[in-house]
């Protein structure tokens, strides 16, 4: 036993070697705040910081694990009082005020490194602010349309991959007594993905990400044209009822009953759906359907983040680690279906043999031409996020009040953007 653990260090020590150039040996202390509160993430990044800690023994590492919903709560203010070594977070404009109060170390520096530089580009631009870099990803996961294929092969329907051809199935899907979604919108952020999908395709990626920076209003004719194709869909039946009384879990039985054809979810639904029963012969997943020609196509792909604080006490340490997070080998083993059964952000990894992960990792490495956003509750403030949220519930359930509900939108635009 115990030469097998020396065996796995010296494996380690070796792939350390060609991770990053040699450097005199860390000592001191290293504090690491995590917000992966649930058993199986909080256990691989506890083995992570295990075998980071092996390849350097000098170093005291100390990790403090804080449940997520407070975390967001707390984040500020450990960051100011007594800020840790290493952070995780979220990308994009979940980071934003972070980056712009001063609290989050560029680490422009890291991208500069040849082993990182081409490695991690498909995250580059989701932490670059001002042109700057200010975090590392370690894992991030594809949305898309998980379906029923046996569904689809009972009713003579194949993947849709233009909206016609969407709404096309989904009107044969509701003929034959099902909707064409399960979704559960009792805590909003659900709809936010349909939206975000929607938005995208019928007016591109920098106009969403405008939109989620306040400068487009919502009242603008191209936001209405996403709302009235949402319509469409909402008008023929194509959602499960009574969605706003469900949790996303609790939509899940719609598409395992067979009562609804598919999910526009990210990957982590796969699992209970498997667990549930569903076999990979009965479930496929299909790239949301272009909509406007002329838009290329941008996926949501939540990204997972670890920062220096700026207030950190040993950032020679901290770089360190974020060296290692981002190394192909590391890479490769956290994002295993063992362990957080996500995408590795290092190119030269390897993808667990899984058949939603390769066709994710294929899909955001070849097809997300547009961009990757974060997901509206990430990309779009928090008050705006939730404003616009509650506005996206109200229009499934409520969808000839739209205009009273756009207004509503722009009005607390024009408040929280000041």
């Amino acid at each position: 036993m115990h030469s097998k653990m020396k065996q796995t260090v010296a494996a380690f020590a070796v792939a350390a070697a060609f991770a990053a150039p040699a450097k005199a040996e860390l000592t001191g202390d290293l504090t690491i705040f995590l917000d992966t509160s649930n058993p199986a993430p909080r256990a691989t990044m506890e083995e992570m910081i295990g075998r980071f800690g092996e390849l350097h023994p000098g170093l005291s590492i100390e990790t403090t694990v804080i449940d997520r919903e407070a975390y967001k709560t707390q984040i500020r203010n450990f960051l100011t009082a007594n800020a840790p070594d290493v952070a995780t977070w979220y990308a994009a404009n979940r980071m934003r005020p972070y980056v712009e109060a001063g609290l989050f170390e560029d680490v422009s520096d890291l991208y500069a490194e040849p082993e990182i530089a081409e490695a991690i580009a498909s995250t580059k631009g989701a932490l670059t602010i001002d042109d700057k870099q200010w975090g590392v990803a370690y894992t991030y996961y594809q949305w898309g349309v998980y379906y029923r294929k046996d569904i689809f092969a009972e009713l003579g329907l194949s993947e849709p991959t233009t909206w016609d051809e969407e709404k096309a199935n989904c009107a044969k899907i509701v003929e034959s007594g099902r909707a064409c979604y399960t979704i559960g919108t009792k805590y909003l952020w659900t709809a936010g993905g349909w939206f975000d999908y929607l938005n995208m395709r019928t007016n591109g990626f920098d106009f969403h990400m405008d939109l989620a920076a306040g400068k487009v209003s919502w009242e603008d004719e191209r936001v209405k044209q996403t709302f009235m194709n949402w319509k469409e869909l909402i008008d023929m039946g194509g959602f499960i009822a009574d969605h706003q009384t469900y949790s996303w879990q609790e939509a899940l039985p719609f598409m395992v009953k067979g009562e609804a054809a598919a999910y526009l979810m990210g990957n982590f639904a796969v699992a209970p759906l498997r667990e549930a029963g569903l076999t990979d012969d009965q479930l496929d997943f299909y790239q949301f359907v272009k909509i406007n020609p002329d838009v290329a196509l941008s996926e949501d792909a939540p990204t997972d983040t670890f920062h220096i604080p700026s207030n950190a006490k040993n950032k020679e340490a901290a770089r360190e680690f974020l060296r290692y997070v981002v190394s192909a080998e590391n890479q490769t083993i956290i994002n295993n279906g063992d362990n957080l059964g996500q995408l590795p952000v290092n190119a030269n990894s390897s993808v667990d043999d899984d058949k939603f992960l390769n066709q994710g990792f294929d899909m955001l490495s070849n097809n997300a031409t547009g961009g990757v956003a974060q997901f509206w509750d990430r990309d779009a403030p928090a008050e705006m996020a939730k404003a616009s949220m509650e506005g996206f519930q109200e229009f499934m359930v409520k969808p000839d009040e739209l205009d009273k509900i756009l207004a509503k939108l722009e009005r607390a635009r024009g408040r929280i953007y000041k």
